[in-house]
């Protein structure tokens, strides 16, 4: 299987999540979104385009880091 078989999301230091990739994002509402390429998704909670990054993290001053991601 190669890189370019699944998306790979990547946490950034104090902000979203970068997805890379082909993939599916699935509302609440059940509207899906699909997406080739990039997105950026919220981590904070904050951001008024959810589960779109729009920035907001920077003004909340999220701190979150890859060595507190437990799995």
């Amino acid at each position: 299987m190669s890189d370019q078989d699944f998306a790979i999301i990547t946490p950034t230091n104090n902000g979203p999540y970068w997805v890379r990739g082909k993939f599916k994002v699935v509302l609440p509402s059940g509207r899906e979104l699909m997406v080739d390429g990039e997105a950026w998704l919220c981590r904070c909670g904050g951001s008024q385009n959810k589960p779109f990054c729009d920035g907001t993290h920077k003004k909340l001053g999220f701190k979150h880091t890859e060595d507190e991601v437990k799995v």
